[in-house]
Formats: C-alpha cells, structure tokens, sequence
C-alpha cells in the first residue's frame, strides 16, 4: 500500500472494474481524473493496447486535462509507418523496455524523439510510458503474451519540476492494477471482434451471449441476400492464385460490404457466395428492410461497375455474378455437429433464394427478385414470368430488376 490512501482507493476501485465488464474508454478517464485529484499532476494520458480486428491491430484511449476521452484505432499498416518507427512507443515494443522516462526541459533534458520535441512545444516537461505484459493460456498450457505485447500506458506533464518520485511511485502502483483490469476488458473485447467478425454481428452477440448449443436458434423474419460469382471454377483453374484471390476480395467487398453498409447482415460465405438477411418483425419493418436491401443492391451494382472498369483498365479479368432475393421466415441458429457449429440460417425461403439467384444465368438477368420483395417497390422490377425452380414444387414468378444491365 501507498502513502497516499487516495491512491490507494484508486487501485482497490480497479480491482473492481476486473470483476465486471466496464468500458475501457470510461475507465481510463476515471482513473485519469482520479489521479490528478490525488495529486498526481498528469495532464495527457494514453492507455494503448493490441487486439484481433480484421480492420486494426491495435486501439487506445486518449485523455487530456479538461476533455473527455477518446477511442482511437491504428490500422494493420500503421506499425510500418515511418512515424510509429520513429516514436518512443516502437523504441519501447521492439526493446521491450518496461518504463521510459524522458525530462524535456532542465540539465536533464533529452529530445531523442521527434514526438518529443513535439510535446515540449506544447508545454509539457516530463514524459513517461509504461508497459505491462498480458499473458493468456495457450493450447499447450504456456502462456504468452497477449496479441504480440501488453498494454502501453503514457503520462506527461507541464509541471515545471516533471514527475516527482513520489508521483513515479503513484503510477507504478496503478499500472499493474490497471493492466488487470484492462485484461479483462481487452479479452472481452477481442472475443466480441472475433465472434463478429466470423459469425456477423447479430450473430455473433448471440452466441457470445451465451446461444452456442446444437439447436439454439429462432424463427426470424428477413429480407434475403443470395449472389454468386460466375465462372469460379475456370478462374480458379487459369488464374495464379494471387490473381483469383484478388478477384474474389474485389467481388466481396462489391457484394457482402454492401449488405453491411445497408444494415444487413452478412452470415456465411459459401464459397464464392454471400449469404446476407435484412431481417425484421412487423410490417413497419419490412419496409425498411425491403429499403435497405434495394440500397445495398444499387450500391453493388454502381461498385461492380467500377471495380470491373478498373480491371479492365489494368488488364485483369472482370467477373460477373447474380443476385437473388426474396422475403419470408427464416430459420436463424446453430447446426452442425456438437464439436463443430455454425450460427447461420436454413429454411425454404434460403433453398428459394439460392434457386432464384441460380436462375439469373438463364434468364441473362444480373438480378432477380421473388414476388413477395418486388411487390414492395413494384416501380423497381419487372415480371419475367413464371419458371420452376430446383426443389421448388409450384413454378415461382421471378422479377428482374429495372435499372440492371442484362448478364453483368
């Protein structure tokens, strides 16, 4: 325990957060404040941690004197940054230095970091960071260090003397308590992101809700996402992987990140395939739903066209593809086998769906609706009359879509 009993409850209200699941960007701006109530003369803050993003590979809390604080993300390609290489934070990681102290003003003054040099422009005297390795249990029972390090935390000063050893003692004490609570906080954190990420958002918070039994699940009623790109199998066979892997990331990201834009939910990629839902519950919603899957729709095929454009213009293959779409109940849970589950959607409204978007080859339709979606914005389709589809007892009317161009 410290001198300062003030400090003290500090580091006992950390111990609390470990226990529950308290907002990281909160919790610093806490003990933030807290910490220069105590005396602690911080005026800047920095809690930085790594995580597992498809998106970011590391996130931080920024906090200043007077301002609330923030959540920022770094991107993958931010570590190679020539900035991130010149900063005492890379100096600290690739040393793996556990505190770093630098005075910037005084006898004792060192500038050896542009960022440095930075910070005493704007005032501040005294800067330090500490880190704190986290380590979780791996497969073989070792533990390693969570994410590639720890967390990082920096605190600087405009007080003319800098950090006394008092204050240095202060941080000390709340660093390692600090580091317990956002361990916590992180794991949970990266286990949202990985669900996420895999499952889809909706998804996801089910299963991390506790949904992960054979058979959990429920009826849902959606609006339903089926496209497929064609002439997979000699793209694959002809291209060098390098190449067709390209294809297909410019397909996705013209398709599914369109579902996503548009508040739909991508749930399973089916080899070239993305199975997306606009789900709702009431007739209110469909409208909605039917709404944001037609601007999810305009906005793959606007993205198709300048992404094939742009293939051509370098001399790459254009793809083509089709997309099927329809509205009823669905079937939303876990299949599969009790080792091995996936949360996704079955019924015979996806069987439909993935008929109908079988058909848009035939029919040299780009798309192709069912009648119960078409009907919602009827200016939007046109019928193309009734055909069989595989599976499917009664001949379906099918509607192709207004404004697409035949056989993209």
């Amino acid at each position: 325990m410290s001198q300062n009993p003030l400090i003290d409850s500090i580091s006992t209200w950390l111990l609390g957060q470990a226990l529950g699941n308290p907002d990281i960007v909160e919790m610093f701006e806490i003990v933030c404040k807290r910490l220069h109530a105590a005396g602690v003369p911080i005026r800047r803050g920095r809690l930085i941690w790594p995580t597992l993003h498809p998106l970011f590979q590391a996130e931080n809390v920024s906090w200043n004197l007077g301002d609330p604080a923030e959540l920022g993300q770094f991107e993958h390609q931010d570590n190679d940054t020539k900035a991130w290489k010149a900063s005492p934070l890379s100096h600290v990681v690739e040393n793996q230095i556990e505190i770093f102290r630098r005075r910037l003003t005084g006898p004792n003054e060192t500038l050896d970091f542009e960022m440095l040099e930075e910070l005493k422009e704007e005032g501040y005297t005294d800067y330090l960071v500490m880190a704190t390795q986290l380590y979780e249990q791996a497969a073989s029972g070792t533990g390693k260090v969570l994410g590639g390090r720890g967390i990082l935390v920096t605190w600087s000063t405009d007080r003319r003397s800098g950090f006394s050893q008092d204050d240095l003692m202060a941080l000390q004490q709340i660093q390692r308590v600090l580091a317990v609570a956002c361990k916590t906080v992180i794991q949970t954190r990266i286990s949202r992101n990985v669900t996420s990420t895999y499952l889809g958002a909706r998804a996801g918070e089910r299963v991390y809700s506790g949904q992960i039994r054979r058979g959990d699940g429920q009826d849902t009623n959606a609006v339903v996402w089926y496209s497929d790109m064609r002439d997979s199998t000699s793209f694959a066979e002809t291209l060098p992987a390098e190449d067709y892997f390209s294809m297909l990331n410019s397909y996705f990201e013209s398709t599914a990140s369109s579902v996503v834009d548009h508040g739909g939910e991508v749930l399973d990629f089916i080899g070239d395939a993305v199975l997306g839902i606009f789900p709702y519950d009431c007739e209110e919603s469909l409208k909605e739903a039917a709404a944001n899957a037609n601007q999810a729709l305009d906005q793959t095929l606007e993205r198709v066209k300048e992404v094939n454009a742009e293939r051509a213009a370098a001399g790459a293959e254009r793809f083509h593809y089709g997309v099927g779409l329809d509205v009823g109940k669905v079937m939303f849970g876990n299949i599969g086998i009790p080792e091995r589950l996936s949360f996704s959607i079955i019924g015979p409204t996806v069987n439909q769906v993935a008929r109908i978007e079988g058909m848009t080859k035939l029919l040299q339709q780009t798309v192709l609706a069912g009648r119960t979606l078409a009907e919602l914005n009827p200016e939007r389709w046109k019928s193309v009359g009734k055909h069989k589809l595989e599976g499917v007892m009664d001949p379906q009317e099918l509607f192709a879509f207004n404004g697409a161009s035949k056989a993209a």
